[in-house]
Parts: C-alpha cells; structure tokens; sequence
C-alpha cells in the first residue's frame, strides 16, 4: 500500500482542510435539503470524483432543489434543461445562425447552448426521446462539443446531475445503455421519514424561506477533485473492487444467481467508477484512505445502471440491487 508520505508529505494537511471544506458543504446543503443524508453524500462523492449523477425518485422528493441546491453550496455555474418529448439535440448543445453585417456579408455564428455550464441539471432526462438524450454522451465523457464540424471545449469542472422518474410512470424512454454507463453512480431518492418530512412542512410553508449559502468555490471545488485521485488505495481495497466487479459479470464463472439471472454485468468503466467513489467518500469522512466498507457501501449506486437482469429474474421477481447486496456479503 501507497502511504501518505509517499504520495505526498502535504497531503495530510491538505485532507484535513479539505474535508472541512466539504463539511461546511454538506451542512449548507442540509439547511435547504432535508431527510437526505444518505442522497446528499452520494452526491457529493459523483461531484468530488469528478462524474455524473443520475437521481431517480417519483416527482416531489426534491431532486431538482438538490441538484440547484449544490450547485448554490458549490459556487458553480448551474443551468437547467427541462427534458420534454419534443426536445431537440440543438436545445441542449446550441446551434448556428446566419447572421448578414452592414456590410451584406453573411456568415454563421455558432450561440451556445445550456450545456454550456459547470453544472447541468438535466430534469426529468428519460421524458426526452433517446436521441435528444445522446446528445448529452460527448460532452459526458469528452467534456467538449462538436457542432458542424467544430469542436468547443466545455466549462471546468463540467457536471451533469440528471434526474428521472421511474420508467413504469407514463410517458417515458428508458436511457441507452451506452449514456447509463457514462454516470458514475445512480442515486435512488426514497421519501423522507417522518420527523424530516415534518421539519420539512414547518420550514417551507411559513413566512420566511430558508436560500441556499455558498460553502465552497469552484476552485476548492478542483482541487478537492484533483486530491481524491492522490488518496492511497491499499492492495486489499483494489482486490476488492475487481473481485465485486468482475463477480457481477455471468461470463466471469460468477455465482450460480449471477449466471441464471443477470443478462449482462458491469464492464472495466464501474471498476474506475468505484475506485474514484471511495476515495471521495473517504475524503468527506476525513479518513486518509479507503476501507472495504466504503466497496461495499457504494457498491449499489456504482453497479446497479451497469447490470441488467434476463427475464426469467424479472419473472422471479429478482431484483438488481438484491443481486448486488448478495455479491456484498462476500466482503462483511
């Protein structure tokens, strides 16, 4: 295992006031956002480490608030992208015009679109036809756009936070398999529990609303990210994560489940995904590396958009997440 001092005889310190950073974050986020540990962590762990993040909840439990929320706390550049049947890709990624001078010179000129943002809130993305919704894959993965021919470079750091409902409400498309893969964590939003939900009522329907404060700039922001990719994973971590992976794969000689239920498993992308993820989570907790509980703790978020179940376990009524908190037990 990689020790500090050999990493970096700063990085102590630097964890140290980086995770106070984040601790003030996460307590201006909980000001706004109530009931949602849990989400407002695994959030920060996609932002820290740098990815995307798919929240998926019926209407109502404040995804939106979250997402606009963060990017308040985090001093970024936020936008929103409402995703409606009749989206276009040039609705999100911009188009070029024809514009004629004074002089009877016509040329174009290329007006950028949303995605022009260091935080994009895609809300209700699966409401969007799949096309409009790859439009978004390029600049997921590349960080950059190309319209007719030409390439623009896309704000840093560059996030989306999409939201979703579930896919048995009407009037949705599920998302292309090639886009799932591209968001580091799926984010489930359950209802809050009861004394959140009461505090919740108390706090919004009164006189005074509270507003979100920021906690963190867009440069502490970077180099918290940059820092997560320089915590010290140790050998018993990384084996870990390959053996959590690669035992959710049918082809890799997995579990008798894994073989009759799961279609196809996680590729090489959730391996890097994972590793990022509990570094960043080990970051907001203030700890100087990651530990097998973090695998497995994030193991759901990381894994489940990644797998799919075949018929015969959707007919059982199998479940992804109760393939994968089966695979953890391996690791408790």
């Amino acid at each position: 295992m990689q020790t500090l001092s050999e990493a970096d005889g700063t990085a102590v310190e630097e964890i140290e006031a980086t995770g106070a950073r984040i601790a003030a974050a996460r307590e201006a986020i909980g000001e706004v956002i109530y009931g949602q540990e849990q989400v407002i962590d695994q959030t920060l762990v996609t932002v820290l480490a740098g990815g995307h993040a798919l929240l998926v909840g019926v209407p109502g439990l404040a995804k939106t608030l979250l997402v606009h929320t963060m990017g308040q706390v985090l001093g970024l550049d936020d936008k929103r992208v409402q995703f409606t049947p009749d989206l276009m890709p040039a609705d999100i990624l911009g188009s070029e015009v024809l514009e004629e001078s004074d002089q009877g010179h016509r040329s174009f000129r290329f007006i950028k679109g949303p995605v022009f943002c260091q935080l994009l809130m895609a809300d209700e993305i699966n409401r969007a036809s799949p096309r409009t919704q790859s439009a978004l894959l390029q600049a997921m993965q590349e960080k950059h756009v190309t319209v007719a021919g030409v390439r623009y470079e896309l704000p840093a750091p560059f996030h989306v936070l999409a939201t979703q409902n579930p896919l048995e409400q009407e009037g949705t498309y599920p998302l292309p398999e090639a886009q799932l893969d591209r968001f580091l964590m799926q984010v489930d939003v359950d209802y809050p529990n009861l004394e959140a939900e009461r505090r919740m009522l108390l706090a919004t329907t009164g006189e005074k609303t509270v507003t979100a404060r920021a906690a963190m700039s867009v440069e502490d922001l970077m180099a918290a990210q940059r820092l997560v990719r320089r915590v010290p994973v140790g050998e018993k971590v990384v084996n870990a994560i390959l053996e959590l992976v690669r035992s959710a794969r049918p082809e890799e000689g997995a579990s008798t489940e894994v073989e009759r239920h799961v279609a196809w498993g996680p590729g090489p992308r959730a391996s890097q995904a994972l590793m990022l993820a509990v570094r960043a989570r080990a970051l907001i907790d203030g700890r100087f590396s990651p530990s097998v509980e973090d695998v497995t703790a994030l193991a759901a978020p990381v894994l489940r958009h990644r797998m799919a179940l075949n018929f015969s376990a959707r007919a059982e009524g199998v479940t992804v997440s109760g393939v994968i908190d089966r695979l953890c037990r391996n690791f408790s």
